[in-house]
């Protein structure tokens, strides 16, 4: 009997002191992969996969937006006036600039980011500690430690299903987990992919956990790049078996990686929006309304539609029919059950349709669509759509014919990607209103998925899916 209490108190102690190691000595830990590591070999075909050293101070490629007044086409400023009139446009709009620096490093990075605030890191320590435990005894997790480009440290944690894939395969996919704005990968998101059965990788934003930093749209998209080549170069997972998937605000950075590396498989966004403009007019006093425009576009700009619109592979958005946090509607009060009109899901599934399928979503289809969004349920769903008698077998049949039809008259490459045809199509050019209805509604319900939870409930295993493909 003694035996077995030592024992128990052996192994005890044991876990007492790898959660100690893993919380408080990670800073100390040798580095496991960096952003260089990877070499030109040919392999990959990213055209941001190789980052110089001459760019790294810089960071990773990032849109820029246009809405901060830069530069735009036009006629170009000439003479010694022109170039005093922009001087002094610079010094009038100095103490506005100096305004928005110091409203983004102060309230506006802890309202975006609340999770990197030394108070909620250590009032969830430990829940973290109970996650790290669990995701290293339960699925043999592996810690690793990556340096981005910028000299971040990025806190991973990869479970590997490759050895017991599953009858249906699906340890042999790998899924990179992009929390949300509160979200740690010792009690995030990746808990769904995960108990679905794949592999999965999950990292926490800079300033998060282990990771050190500031979680800035660069720094972030900065350690995703690096999550991204440990992947691919380090873990030896095929791009087109990696799946990005990500929660909330971390629909930022899984779009980045699907458009910087379009080799990969697939992408999932779950309870994401199309842009934090209106989100955060939401939440600020109207009186504030053109700073937080200038603060969110200059230091916040996650702009998730715009970079959706540039990745080429398969993608499936999860809309959550009670949530409240990336809708528009409500002005803070609780939503009503079933409330989906005022989410900004809906923005992002109708910009991804304008831009792969523009001649199918042209008025009737557009119009169609939007009304489809505002149905709550399954039930209020599949009552819209038979009323329109959507035909899935005739839809799907157009689709493979308009894509057969450009293979076999394709003349050059530019137009076919890693994931085929490029996007967009002008297939549904010369159908009746009602055939391009049907398309649409059908093209919509393959693109987003309702989920019947609040933003910060868990995804069940069994509501984690891949997109759809034709």
């Amino acid at each position: 009997m003694c035996v077995v209490c030592f024992v128990k108190a052996l192994v005890h102690v044991f876990k007492i002191y790898l959660t100690a190691n893993y919380t408080y000595n990670f800073r100390s830990w040798p580095v496991d992969f960096r952003w260089d590591d990877v070499r030109a070999t040919g392999a990959g075909g990213s055209a941001y996969g190789a980052l110089t050293c001459a760019a790294a101070a810089a960071g990773v490629w990032l849109l820029q937006g246009a809405a901060l007044g830069g530069d735009t086409p036009g006629r170009p400023m000439r003479g010694a006036r022109s170039q005093a009139q922009c001087l002094l446009q610079q010094i009038r709009e100095l103490p506005v600039q100096l305004a928005s620096y110091a409203l983004a490093h102060s309230l506006g990075r802890w309202l975006v980011y609340p999770g990197s605030m030394f108070l909620m890191t250590r009032a969830l320590l430990p829940l973290l500690q109970q996650g790290q435990v669990r995701l290293v005894e339960r699925y043999r997790g592996r810690r690793a430690k990556l340096v981005a480009c910028d000299g971040n440290e990025i806190d991973t944690m990869f479970m590997d299903r490759r050895q017991h894939p599953g009858g249906s395969g699906r340890g042999l996919r790998l899924v990179i987990c992009c929390e949300g704005n509160a979200g740690f990968y010792e009690m995030g998101c990746l808990s769904a992919p995960l108990e679905a059965g794949y592999s999965v990788l999950g990292w926490n934003h800079p300033g998060f956990g282990g990771s050190t930093g500031a979680p800035l749209p660069q720094h972030d998209a900065n350690a995703m790049d690096v999550v991204v080549k440990y992947a691919l170069h380090r873990l030896h997972f095929p791009p087109a078996h990696v799946v990005v998937y990500g929660w909330s605000i971390g629909g930022f950075t899984a779009t980045w990686a699907t458009m910087a590396y379009p080799e990969l498989g697939a992408l999932v966004l779950d309870a994401t929006f199309d842009d934090l403009v209106p989100l955060a007019l939401k939440v600020m006093p109207h009186s504030w309304k053109g700073l937080v425009v200038r603060t969110v576009r200059g230091h916040f700009n996650l702009n998730v539609a715009e970079q959706l619109c540039r990745s080429p592979g398969p993608v499936l958005l999860l809309r959550r029919t009670q949530d409240d946090v990336v809708s528009t509607s409500g002005h803070l009060r609780p939503l009503p059950s079933g409330d989906v009109e005022g989410n900004r899901g809906n923005e992002l599934l109708l910009r991804l349709l304008q831009h792969r399928y523009p001649a199918v979503m042209a008025r009737e289809g557009l119009a169609v669509v939007t009304r489809w969004l505002r149905a709550g349920s399954l039930a209020q769903e599949a009552a819209f759509c038979a009323r329109y008698r959507v035909d899935d077998e005739w839809c799907l049949e157009l689709l493979r014919t308009y894509r057969a039809t450009c293979e076999d008259a394709r003349e050059d490459g530019e137009t076919w990607g890693p994931h085929g045809l490029a996007f967009p199509w002008l297939v549904g050019q010369g159908l009746s209103s009602r055939r391009r209805r049907q398309l649409a509604l059908f093209l919509a319900r393959k693109h987003l998925k309702n989920v019947e939870a609040t933003h910060c409930s868990p995804l069940a295993p069994e509501d984690f899916q891949l997109p759809w493909r034709l």
